[in-house]
């Protein structure tokens, strides 16, 4: 026995004295990692102002869908009593969280491409006030959303159902808040916002994109808008559409930024899943039915109807 507990020891000593050779190793590697990513060679953002952080863009994100639709998103209970309460603490808390975030977006654009200073600090005050002013218009225009949801879906049992569960008006309701804040000239936190929603849902709206109320997208996977897209009223997509633009030519982006590239869709236009729609200068007019699977790159008059020609199927017994 005593064997072999001197045996036991030694190799606990041996596999000690590997663990720290291997671990004596990791110097080297870190001074490799520092010294070979720099801006001009890999993306490294080190510097003493800090970046917008993702997790708390989040954060906000499901903050403001709490104070959006009260009672629906809280851990805690919601009554008349306490509402003012949870409401006022919460607004509270997104205006401290959000000025930061919104600041430190802008410093960040300030330093990084060398602007005239825009006094962040003030501005984050500001449009954290603006967004937040403008939550009962986006209740408002997002009850529209809603009821043309549950008006043109079967399925849909009640408004509670959509609001939990739908994955396009998760989406819309994140494109909504993701817009304002486009409109108010924040930079990096809209994209975060959609590109989160678009990772849990499927649904890519470009937080750019102008989108008339009463809008649906009924399942939604693999929805795609993009940035100078325009969508009237009561609009309704199914999934895999895209309202997209055009391949740009190699050495032409920066040509491109900031035209129109992506379709107008006007009021009332249906589209059903997987239809495709490209160009900045296509329209499709008021009231317009676009089937399945169908491509598109010029423009359509009101009251157009595009359907693929049927295939010609072949049907046999089983051998």
């Amino acid at each position: 026995m005593k064997e072999k507990k001197q045996d036991k020891d030694k190799a606990c000593r041996v596999e000690s004295f590997s663990y720290t050779d291997y671990r004596a190793r990791l110097h080297d590697i870190v001074d490799s990692i520092i010294i070979e990513c720099d801006d001009e060679k890999c993306n490294a953002h080190i510097d003493y102002e800090q970046l917008p952080s993702k997790a708390a863009v989040i954060d906000i994100l499901h903050r403001l869908r709490g104070v959006i639709f009260p009672g629906y998103f809280n851990t805690e209970k919601l009554d008349p009593v306490n509402l003012r309460y949870y409401v006022g603490q919460t607004v509270a808390e997104l205006f401290d969280s959000l000025s930061e975030q919104i600041a430190r977006s802008i410093r960040h654009d300030c330093f990084k491409f060398e602007l005239e200073c825009t006094e962040c600090t003030t501005r984050g005050y500001d449009i954290a006030l603006a967004l937040l002013e403008s939550i009962p218009e986006l209740q408002r225009i997002l009850a529209t959303d809603i009821v043309a949801v549950f008006e043109g879906d079967p399925a849909a049992k009640s408004y509670d159902e959509i609001i939990f569960s739908y994955p396009g008006v998760f989406a819309i309701t994140v494109y909504r808040i993701a817009h304002k804040l486009h409109l108010l000239g924040v930079p990096l936190l809209p994209r975060i916002m959609s590109e989160y929603v678009h990772g849990e849902t499927g649904i890519d709206i470009h937080p750019g994109a102008v989108i008339g109320e009463r809008f649906v997208i009924d399942h939604g996977t693999g929805v795609v808008i993009g940035e100078t897209s325009e969508i009237g009223k009561n609009v309704r997509i199914y999934q895999g559409v895209t309202i997209g633009a055009l391949s740009v030519p190699k050495g032409r982006i920066e040509e491109m930024k900031g035209r129109k590239r992506h379709p107008t869709i006007e009021d009332d236009v249906i589209i059903y899943s997987g239809a495709t729609i490209l160009g900045g200068d296509t329209v499709i007019g008021a009231r317009s039915v676009i089937g399945g699977n169908v491509w598109i790159t010029e423009s359509l008059p009101p009251d157009t109807q595009v359907l693929i020609e049927s295939p010609s199927l072949i049907y046999r017994r089983k051998p």
